[in-house]
């Protein structure tokens, strides 16, 4: 009774529009107070110690050195080089679509930041030489969200702060499912466009001929200052040179450095990116320590054991109780955001892995995939609403919905791949750390 009031009281908050972080602290707090004899001084350690993990620093240096990406013109360069490389392919400009996001999503590990800069340009671009505005918008939309699955992923960071999981482990784990599902999308777009050759016509000849010279001015000037960086950033992790947090660092400054050195970064540019990185982190930091002392009271009210009770009771095997959770985290991604799925009801599932012999890793690879379509369903499909941001006028919301529902197929595919071949997210990890 107690566990339900508490979901109640949350639940009254969220309609009274009342902040998530504070409608979870709130709760909590109340619950705690009226119903249970313990002093608040274990409450307040609950919120001190879940703002200390050090993890957590990750967040602000991603968020800046995607901030700087964005203002700094690498978008657009990122975008000329892909389209020397694979523009002169029927859809060629979709596909190089996708491969500027992979690169954009490795160097921000956010996915509004790839929709939108890529966004701005690649979509008035299809349309320029005749894409189908649900095909050109849908294509930005679901590469743009890969930001929260391709490493440096500031969620999968979230995720490890919850779970206790490794998050260079969940890295070296989430690059082979995040390529594989880019490629999925490079074989719809070749498909596609090859059975209905209007939907993404090929770009014009004077526009993919482009001089050898010209090439390797792409190849210094765009492509290797970024390739340096990612692989600085990534290697760096993935080897164990550097923890995440201090990768990050030197991924801003380096951020930095490259929108300097392209001329795209003034003072008023600086003074914005870091407003909106001290804005988004307070944002994502307050969501944790709230969510977190929301899940700690949980559990303490015996909210989490009634759950574990109630599933193992119904004597499902592990891959029934896989795609259950799955199938849970899918329709919780219609109305919430992943950040609330993440670190409100995956800390519900983690006590049950356990019991069905289930990595935690593994599962949250699983759900880095799932949260895909987060982004792109109503009623909270935000990579929609940020593509319709910076999309030209004539490109609906409903249009961008259209565009996204034929993707996701292609999500569902790829998380159905990752149940079948549990080595796409294995082989990785086990290469590099042995285990």
């Amino acid at each position: 009774m107690v566990t339900t009031i508490l979901f109640v009281l949350v639940l009254s908050f969220l309609f009274l529009g009342v902040p998530v972080a504070v409608s979870l602290g709130l709760s909590s707090i109340l619950v705690i107070a009226f119903f249970s004899g313990d002093s608040m001084s274990s409450m307040a350690l609950q919120l001190f110690s879940s703002s200390q993990k050090f993890t957590l620093l990750a967040i602000p240096f991603f968020i800046l050195a995607s901030a700087f990406m964005s203002t700094g013109g690498v978008a657009k360069r990122i975008i000329r080089f892909a389209v020397a490389t694979v523009g002169h392919f029927r859809g060629g400009l979709a596909m190089a679509s996708v491969l500027a996001c992979m690169m954009f999503a490795a160097l921000s590990g956010s996915s509004p930041a790839t929709v939108v800069a890529i966004g701005t340009i690649a979509i008035a671009g299809m349309r320029e030489v005749g894409y189908s505005k649900d095909f050109a918008a849908g294509i930005i939309a679901n590469a743009g969200t890969l930001g929260i699955l391709i490493p440096p992923s500031i969620m999968l960071i979230v995720y490890s702060a919850t779970s206790a999981v490794s998050v260079v482990k969940l890295y070296a784990a989430a690059m082979i499912p995040g390529i594989l599902l880019a490629g999925l999308y490079v074989i719809y777009v070749i498909s596609i466009s090859a059975l209905n050759p209007k939907l993404a016509p090929k770009l014009p000849k004077e526009q993919t001929d482009i001089p050898f010279g010209r090439v390797i001015i792409l190849l210094v000037t765009s492509f290797f200052p970024l390739a340096l960086l990612i692989l600085a950033v990534l290697g760096t992790i993935l080897f164990g040179l550097a923890t995440p947090s201090e990768a990050a660092a030197v991924g801003a400054l380096g951020a930095m450095l490259i929108a300097t050195g392209y001329r795209a970064m003034t003072w008023q540019r600086l003074k914005e990116a870091v407003f909106l990185t001290a804005r988004t982190s307070a944002m994502v930091c307050w969501l944790f320590v709230g969510s977190w002392t929301f899940s700690s009271i949980f559990s303490y009210l015996g909210g989490e054991g009634l759950i574990k009770e109630f599933v193992t009771s119904i004597d499902l095997s592990t891959v029934q109780f896989l795609i259950l959770a799955q199938v849970i985290i899918f329709l919780l991604g219609w109305p919430l955001e992943w950040s609330e799925i993440i670190i409100i009801f995956v800390p519900i599932f983690l006590p049950l892995l356990n019991h069905y012999h289930v990595d935690p890793m593994y599962f949250g690879i699983l759900v880095a995939l799932n949260l895909q379509t987060s982004f792109l369903t109503p009623p909270m499909a935000m990579s929609a609403y940020y593509l319709k941001g910076v999309a030209p006028p004539h490109v609906q919301l409903w249009t961008i919905f259209r565009g996204c529902f034929p993707f996701l197929t292609m999500v569902f595919i790829s998380m159905i791949l990752v149940y079948v071949f549990p080595q796409l997210v294995y082989w990785l990890p086990r290469l590099i750390y042995g285990h």
